[in-house]
């Protein structure tokens, strides 16, 4: 643990821990004044004093100076670099137990801020999102007021991802814009931090229905000739430069950290993939080709930016796992029916409800175990988007009878569900297709669970299939 209060204090209590007096520590160097005005915290003592008297009282000069030991301090390091180890293999429960340790034991700032920043990371994979958006702002404070220790790059990109999780679409959007102007400020045009900010920034957009603001996003992110430029690892070490010469010295140390690791090959394989399947996303949902300029969707431009969304997702394969490795299933047979290959699509979908059907049965969300960092409503909710892509199906091969008993499938799972923005995005299409299977009722009850979801009150609509702005 680290040493109590300040330099005075520990030479103190060491000093009466030993049964010194003053003068007894003072010797023939000192004077016993000069040790109560240390003690007092009147003086700072030299390193030369420090020295004499951490000799004198037994201990070392570092732990007098700072109140940790050199080995404490390195089982602190390396405490940290096991936390940071766990969270990437998966393991944050292990993760922030080893971040909280770390910020308990140590007075070290740089390697408190670095605990600190892992445990919101740990945080947010655990699902405690609003926990993780707590600190993380404190970082970006600290950050903020400091510019000369810390980037503020970090906290600012994981902020816009966990705001864009729960749902605070205007506060991802802005923030992801203020670092991505950022980032351009300083010519950095690939690299992790552009790739995970673009991602974030894309699916603001679309979940926001901006669909031109997304297409004009895409184009410059996705499009041709965006995967033209200078080695990562050279834009990285420009950007540290120009952040150097700005003084800006937390950016340029963080970006010398990057131009390092793409140095040594970390390539940002799963970031890219990651904004493959949010470029998909968007072209699924209506934003025009990338490869192409804006105009108005149309039945041609709909099957080119089909077409587009498989070949990102293929490319995005090899690099995702887990939850986004469903999305990209999802998405593909999505893709493959406005493509008009309805038959692939389903026999896509039913290999993959049939290998997850353990995990999501009929009965829904309270059907199912909780396991340890798992988010059920996400399971649940993956699994029901798969069945809204199958029905979407069948009534592509003009069966409304199978498509309505798929569609009801879906809907006796969704019980429980908790309401929010993807909540709302599901319950509005399962209205729609419900709509067009002809089941009237089933699309009533739908669109008045998807206005819960997102926390309106219901009223009636106009039309069956009204817009609440959901996508």
């Amino acid at each position: 643990m680290p040493g109590p209060g300040n330099v005075g204090e520990r030479v103190r209590n060491l000093r009466l821990t030993r049964r010194l007096s003053q003068a007894q520590l003072a010797g023939h160097d000192l004077s016993d004044s000069y040790i109560s005005l240390i003690e007092s915290g009147k003086r700072t003592p030299t390193p030369t004093v420090l020295r004499m008297l951490a000799e004198r009282l037994g201990c070392t000069p570092e732990y007098l100076a700072e109140g940790v030991e050199p080995e404490q301090r390195a089982h602190l390091e390396v405490r940290e670099r096991h936390a940071h180890l766990a969270l990437l293999s998966g393991d944050a429960v292990t993760a922030e137990a080893g971040f909280d340790e770390v910020i308990a034991r140590s007075d070290d700032p740089d390697l408190t801020s670095r605990a600190r920043s892992g445990r919101a990371r740990a945080l947010e994979e655990l699902g405690r999102t609003d926990e993780a958006i707590a600190l993380f702002e404190e970082l970006r404070e600290q950050a903020e007021r400091d510019p000369g220790r810390v980037s503020w790059l970090p906290p600012v990109s994981a902020l816009a991802r966990c705001y864009h999780l729960v749902g605070d679409l205007g506060q991802a959007i802005a923030l992801a814009e203020r670092a991505l102007a950022r980032l351009r400020e300083l010519g950095l045009s690939g690299g992790r931090e552009h790739t995970e900010i673009g991602r974030v920034l894309l699916l603001a957009y679309v979940d926001r229905s901006e669909a031109e603001r997304a297409h004009e996003l895409g184009r410059t992110l996705l499009g041709p000739g965006a995967s033209e430029g200078d080695d990562p690892s050279v834009q990285y070490r420009r950007a540290s430069t120009r952040a150097l010469d700005e003084g800006a010295i937390g950016d340029s140390l963080h970006l010398a950290d990057q131009a390092l690791a793409a140095w040594h090959g970390e390539t940002p394989v799963r970031a890219q993939a990651r904004l493959n399947l949010a470029g998909a996303r968007a072209l699924l949902r209506g934003v025009p080709p990338f490869a192409s300029e804006w105009q108005e969707p149309s039945d041609a431009t709909a099957a080119k930016a089909a077409e587009e969304a498989v070949a990102l997702l293929r490319a995005a394969a090899s690099g995702l796992e887990g939850e986004e490795a469903t999305e990209s299933t999802i998405e593909q047979a999505r893709a493959l029916v406005l493509l008009g290959e309805p038959e692939r699509a389903i026999s896509v979908l039913e290999e993959f409800l049939d290998a997850g059907m353990a995990l999501a049965p009929p009965g829904g969300i309270a059907d199912i175990a909780p396991q340890p960092g798992d988010d059920l409503a996400v399971r649940i909710r993956k699994t029901a988007q798969a069945r809204l892509v199958l029905a979407r199906a069948r009534l592509a091969q003009s069966d409304a009878t199978a498509a309505l008993v798929v569609l009801r499938a879906a809907a006796g799972q969704l019980d429980g569900l908790p309401p929010g923005r993807p909540a709302a995005n599901v319950f509005r299409e399962m209205g729609e297709l419900f709509e067009a299977a002809g089941d009237f009722d089933g699309a009533t009850a739908s669109y008045r669970q998807a206005l819960e979801a997102a926390g309106l009150r219901h009223a009636r609509p106009q039309t069956a299939s009204c817009d609440f702005g959901l996508v």
